[in-house]
């Protein structure tokens, strides 16, 4: 069987078609000079070597990178329980100054809440306004 393409018929083959042309081949590569032989068995010792080395490389990158993620995740867990003490802690203060009722300290506690640096707030809304007229009450308290 063969393919046709434009009228003329092609044979389909892997290798060679002729069965002493594979022979051939063959004998060519029996017959290499020795030098070129020498060099492939010297090249193909090196390459197992280098890959053996390779594979002990990668062997101890893998010890080093899985120490340092416990290490890292030991770091993460710690800072992540100091934070949560920390946390609960200001929340506390929090709500204690929070439920500390006396009259005439409401805009001061309103004025502890808000940031009134205008330096610290370069990303955000101007609210220039309404620090004006927060301060102005804290200052002035409404009479009732």
């Amino acid at each position: 069987m063969g393919t046709t393409i434009n009228g003329d018929v092609f044979q389909e083959a892997n290798g060679p078609a002729d069965g002493y042309a594979a022979i051939a081949q063959a004998d060519r590569l029996t017959q290499e000079p020795e030098s070129i032989r020498k060099w492939r068995e010297e090249q193909k010792i090196r390459l197992q070597e280098l890959d053996a080395a390779s594979k002990v490389t990668e062997q101890e990158w893998r010890e080093k990178a899985k120490k340092d993620l416990e290490e890292w995740n030991q770091r993460q867990s710690e800072q992540v329980e100091k934070n949560k003490i920390n946390n609960r802690a200001s929340e506390e203060a929090f709500v204690k100054e929070s439920k500390e009722e006396t009259p005439g300290t409401e805009w001061e506690k309103v004025a502890q809440l808000c940031d009134f640096n205008p330096k610290s707030s370069k990303q955000c809304k101007d609210v220039s306004r309404l620090r004006s007229v927060l301060m102005s009450l804290k200052q002035t308290p409404l009479s009732r």
